[in-house]
């Protein structure tokens, strides 16, 4: 049985020891290469859109992925989804917007769907994204989109404190809104530890890498 290949493509190096280790738990018997350009995201952020110029940059890293062998391709920032779903309809193998998965088990989960970010050039893909994953659902859902203005900033001048304390602040008020809630960019994820137990227990939080890595294991199960 031919090993299988999956093709990772970053927009930041800081991603790739996370997707590593997830990688090593669920895909034991999965080769993995990552294609890492920070430049796609910078770009993002700068002109706060995604522009048509880095979109087919995109698409030509998944197509470069699928060159080098790729069986399965995962792009991992939210930012850039939209590019990632046209790279999609070009490409001979299955590609997948990491917080695909995650949106389809929100939609699964609760009815009051939250979804939050610190940057908005990230909260505007994912609310989109899981409104039309609902569409696909037949669901009827409500939706509150939340940006933890400045946190991304802290974060980025070294003050991580100060972004997980903006995080945690904006997790506990939407807790007591939704159902479920939906953390729009994987550097969220770590917060959702320190949060006092009630708050935990009140509301389901999701996080996209994990949830990825294990849609890619059932696919290569296939």
């Amino acid at each position: 049985m031919k090993i299988k290949t999956l093709g990772l493509v970053h927009t930041s190096a800081t991603l790739v020891p996370v997707f590593q280790k997830l990688c090593a738990d669920y895909l034991p018997g999965v080769n993995v290469f990552n294609i890492v350009d920070d430049s796609l995201i910078k770009d993002v952020i700068a002109k706060n859109e995604l522009t048509s110029l880095t979109s087919r940059r995109v698409v030509n890293y998944v197509g470069s992925a699928e060159l080098a062998g790729a069986d399965f391709i995962m792009v991992t920032c939210s930012s850039i989804g939209a590019a990632v779903e046209a790279s999609a309809a070009l490409t001979g193998v299955p590609v997948l917007r990491v917080d695909q998965p995650m949106a389809d088990l929100a939609v699964k989960t609760g009815q009051k769907i939250g979804v939050i970010a610190t940057l908005p050039t990230t909260l505007g893909p994912t609310s989109d994204l899981v409104k039309r994953r609902a569409e696909v659902a037949g669901k009827e859902i409500e939706l509150t989109s939340r940006l933890c203005e400045g946190a991304f900033e802290a974060l980025m001048g070294g003050n991580p404190e100060k972004h997980d304390e903006m995080v945690a602040k904006a997790l506990t008020e939407l807790s007591e809104q939704v159902d479920v809630i939906v953390l729009a960019q994987a550097s969220m994820a770590r917060v959702v530890d320190t949060l006092p137990e009630e708050v935990k227990g009140n509301v389901s939080i999701l996080s996209s890498p994990a949830l990825a890595v294990q849609h890619i294991a059932e696919q290569c199960k296939e």
